[in-house]
């Protein structure tokens, strides 16, 4: 354990270059103290560590030092071939440097290390877009990773879901998410809070030469996470009571999504028959009688009214059709 740490100390110096205790300590989820001992061992092994004090100060490799020690643990290897994603790599406009960094991974591996990387992307396939929808075109997004990678602001000509459906707006792209095989960018638009936008939906794109520079607080992972988290909120404008039978709970965990599911999955079962009574989450009375009519006679709406109206309309126009 503390070997693989100190490899990891020695490779974090390598490739960023001069760090204080605290920040190698953060990085590597140990006491400052752990530090200042791995740092003596590395020295005494003979490697060029110094340490410079002061506000500015940290620790650092002597300049052109570089070790040829790579660190990589089979397991490791193997995680890095399997991240590879060669398709939103191609999206990217990357796919041929995606290739061409794990064919030198590969070369620089030991050839058992090599041998078992093959065996992963020979018997893992990763495909991150959704079922039953095409993927989105986006024609534009190597030009919006550009901007992405260049901090430039673009001019766009966007199409959105509500009027006006189509406007135009200049973006500051601060980052790119790939979510369920859909694309996209989360841009300043010269409002108080950056936005997402669909990276599908923009229509043309202008580059502009006028750079800028994000918040420092900026945090992807973390804006998007809220994000999400403002939409599910937003998501459920009511909720139902619905009888659920066993056959229609299996077919739910196929069809339903993880809200509706948690929700059932915490009500209660009645006996006989094995049934269960839960209060479910609806997006509206619409969504709720399509996503229901998929469960066909394994669930009964027991409130509100008007959704269990819509359901008894809905089954005596089947049956007149079919009759």
């Amino acid at each position: 354990m503390r070997a693989g740490r100190v490899v990891s100390l020695l490779l974090l110096l390598q490739n960023r270059g001069r760090m204080t205790a605290a920040e190698l300590a953060a990085e590597l989820e140990v006491s400052v103290r752990t530090v200042y001992r791995d740092v003596e061992s590395l020295t005494a092994a003979g490697v060029p560590v110094y340490g410079e004090p002061g506000h500015d100060g940290g620790y650092a490799l002597v300049d052109g030092y570089r070790t040829r020690l790579t660190g990589l643990t089979a397991g490791e290897a193997e995680a890095l071939f399997l991240a590879g994603l060669p398709g939103p790599a191609a999206e990217l406009g990357l796919g041929a440097v995606l290739t061409a960094a794990e064919l030198k991974l590969e070369a620089a591996l030991p050839a058992e290390l090599r041998r078992q990387a093959r065996r992963v992307r020979e018997r893992f396939h990763l495909d991150a877009p959704g079922w039953y929808r095409e993927a989105d075109d986006v024609p534009h997004l190597p030009a919006v990773a550009a901007a992405v990678w260049q901090r430039r602001a673009v001019h766009v000509r966007y199409r959105r879901w509500y009027a006006p459906e189509v406007v135009e707006r200049r973006l500051e792209p601060y980052g790119i998410v790939l979510k369920a095989g859909r694309w996209y960018a989360v841009a300043h638009a010269g409002g108080s809070a950056p936005r997402v936008y669909r990276i599908g939906q923009i229509m043309d794109l202008r580059p502009l030469e006028e750079e800028f520079t994000p918040p420092a607080d900026f945090d992807l992972a973390a804006y998007w996470r809220a994000h999400t988290e403002r939409l599910q909120e937003r998501l459920w404008q009511g909720r139902a009571e619905i009888r659920i039978s066993p056959a229609g709970v299996e077919r739910l965990r196929e069809v339903g999504v993880p809200a509706v599911i948690d929700a059932v999955a915490a009500g209660e079962e009645e006996h006989p028959g094995g049934w269960r009574r839960a209060l479910i989450p609806i997006e509206s009375l619409t969504h709720a009688e399509g996503d229901l009519l998929r469960l066909g006679a394994e669930v009964e709406v027991v409130s509100p009214p008007e959704l269990r109206e819509r359901l008894a309309a809905t089954a005596e126009a089947l049956a007149a059709l079919y009759a």
